[in-house]
């Protein structure tokens, strides 16, 4: 069983390097030893938006007065927002299975793992000897866990488990306050658990810029949430039914009882059972090292996605599986990857999205900028839509008028960020922005008015 392309595992980078590879006419074979479409399309990404569309439908019915609209005896059906979220992934697990076979990729049933000098032995039902002439891992990541804090699947739970709860906890906490953490908080604040936050660091969502990660705390709390930054997790106690967990806070030990917790501290690369030892493959901190085409130091092996380095999304890994198969197909103008220019979405009550160098990074960088800003009051769709709260910020280069960063929090921003990822893709100016004509009455105006802002040129505000 020979192919010019092995593909280790079928998450969102594993099945689309193995369609673009045998689009490109690569005999092309992908290895998946439990579900087509991975962690995101099953138990990530797709589903627990699924559950957020929920979530966001119960809070606008609620507030339907509010719109000169009169509803009456609204209730949450747990099993049944779950079990409309399951269905999602299943609808779309099996599309991916469509566009395999349409695409004349062969799927073999199993766990891969390299055996060297361009073999991989897959283990399944029955046990085969795959050879190809290249080979990506594509292996993912599971949920990082704590020792002394792990999650046992019914009191404290991993996203998984977290995804498919037949009840609504009355008290919930949740720790870790990233992008998967602030999802759930946001979920079952909305839906009317009593949540708490408990973050390590000095504050939540880390990864964003300060500015809008201030406000979104604010956000949160006026929910109801209650958020603590700078604690530290140092015991959990289970009861029967409850689960009390400690932490220290400014040097002060504080203690919580609730119904559940949520365990959402991280990701660890799969990396154990898939054969690196037999090869010259370099890890850091866990994860695998790849040059900018996604070669590993092993002659034909390539790496994609979360088992790579961060950031640890989605969509980088389905953009690393058509950068690292384009350039070793021999495809003309593949531009090696540029992980900051990679956006980042968070799909809470508001939304936040991202791309590019934070104010305090830009500034670390020595960067010269210009800070525009513009919020969603001044926007008449937001205040049409009922959603005035919101931020939209631009940084610029000072002196090149270069688009160095972008960072949004409010209605709809997680689709708003792609038209600036698109302008620095473009390398377009502050100017080119400037001269670009919005749409009126849309949110995007405030992307235009923000770049005014930095020009010191806003019109509406």
């Amino acid at each position: 069983m020979s192919y010019d392309v092995i593909v280790i595992g079928a998450g969102p980078g594993g099945y689309v390097a193995a369609i673009r590879a045998s689009q490109l006419g690569l005999k092309t074979a992908v290895v998946e030893s439990t579900h087509l479409g991975g962690i995101c399309l099953n138990w990530g990404c797709i589903p627990t938006k699924a559950l957020l569309r929920s979530a966001e439908m119960y809070h606008h019915i609620k507030h339907a007065k509010d719109y000169g609209l009169s509803v009456a005896d609204v209730k949450v059906d747990m099993p049944a927002i779950v079990a409309r979220s399951r269905g999602v992934a299943k609808q779309l697990s099996g599309g991916i299975a469509h566009l395999l076979k349409k695409n004349k990729v062969d799927v073999v049933n199993g766990h891969g793992s390299l055996l060297g000098g361009g073999k991989v032995l897959v283990k399944g039902t029955d046990e085969k000897t795959l050879t190809g002439k290249h080979i990506i891992i594509a292996t993912g990541a599971r949920a990082r866990v704590l020792s002394g804090f792990e999650p046992d699947g019914t009191r404290v739970l991993t996203y998984r488990e977290a995804m498919v709860q037949d009840t609504l906890p009355k008290t919930l906490a949740i720790v870790g306050s990233g992008a998967i953490g602030m999802e759930f908080a946001s979920f079952y604040t909305t839906l009317g658990s009593k949540v708490t936050v408990i973050e390590a660091m000095d504050r939540i969502l880390t990864a964003e810029d300060a500015e809008i990660s201030g406000l979104a705390k604010k956000a949160f709390e006026k929910q109801g949430m209650t958020i603590h930054v700078g604690a530290k997790l140092t015991k959990m106690d289970k009861g029967k039914d409850t689960v009390t967990l400690t932490f220290d806070k400014g040097g002060k030990p504080e203690s919580l009882t609730v119904d559940r917790v949520i365990m959402a501290v991280g990701i660890v690369p799969n990396i154990e059972t898939i054969g690196l030892e037999n090869t010259k493959i370099r890890l850091d901190r866990g994860h695998i090292v790849t040059d900018g085409y996604l070669k590993t130091d092993e002659a034909g092996v390539y790496a994609i996605g979360d088992v790579t380095a961060g950031p640890w999304l989605a969509h980088k890994a389905s953009h690393e599986a058509i950068v690292c198969v384009e350039k070793l197909a021999g495809q003309p103008h593949v531009h090696p990857m540029d992980r900051a220019k990679i956006p980042g979405c968070t799909y809470t009550m508001p939304q936040v999205a991202s791309v590019g160098l934070s104010e305090a990074k830009a500034k670390e960088a020595g960067r010269a900028i210009k800070v525009g800003r513009f919020p969603f009051m001044g926007n008449g769709k937001a205040i049409a839509l009922g959603e005035p709260e919101g931020l939209i910020k631009t940084l610029y280069d000072a002196k090149t008028g270069e688009l160095l960063g972008a960072h949004l929090i409010g209605a709809e921003v997680t689709e708003l960020v792609q038209g600036f990822v698109i302008a620095m893709n473009g390398e377009l100016t502050e100017l080119d922005l400037a001269h670009t004509v919005f749409p009126h009455p849309t949110l995007s105006e405030m992307m235009h008015e923000a770049t005014l802002d930095a020009l010191g040129r806003v019109i509406h505000f």
